[in-house]
């Protein structure tokens, strides 16, 4: 049986949870977390992410698609982080719903909360929302699918 979690979690904690390693992991750490309930996420945008996309004149500003891509870290952290879904995989099946409010940029501290809307054993779904400074930047749902983990079918290292 795992341990409990003691927050906050950290990066090195974090990897021990999701299988994303940089440059793809996308959290820094975890400061709340309510099992098969809630959980909230930190995000320090930083201005050497390889991925922010600059124009010349405009501040640079991290990509809609990687600020998504960083709730739904977060929400596979609520749902892997459950002993029992500890070497499974989460497959974000459906993202719906997502509005962006505003530009996310180098400096900020993007604040990410997902919330349980439906779980049952192998799906469920979940709304996230991101804030800088309070002010709502994202907020969506997404729904996923959990399945085995490779390692856990046989393969080479597993």
């Amino acid at each position: 049986m795992d341990p409990p979690l003691t927050l906050p979690l950290d990066y090195t904690a974090i990897e021990r949870i999701l299988p994303h390693r940089y440059p793809f992991l996308l959290v820094d750490r975890i400061v709340e977390f309510e099992e098969d309930t809630r959980i909230v996420g930190i995000k320090n945008v930083s201005l050497n992410e390889r991925y922010l996309a600059r124009r010349k004149g405009e501040q640079p500003v991290l990509p809609p698609s990687i600020l998504t891509e960083a709730v739904a870290q977060v929400g596979a952290i609520l749902i892997l982080a459950k002993s029992e879904n500890r070497e499974k995989l989460i497959y974000f099946r459906e993202v719906e719903r997502v509005r962006y409010h505003r530009p996310v940029h180098p400096g900020d501290v993007v604040r990410i909360e997902a919330s349980v809307v439906r779980l049952r054993s192998r799906v469920g779904q979940l709304s996230g929302v991101a804030r800088v400074d309070s002010e709502i930047v994202l907020d969506g749902l997404m729904t996923f699918a959990l399945g085995p983990s490779p390692k856990s079918k046989g393969s080479p290292g597993g």
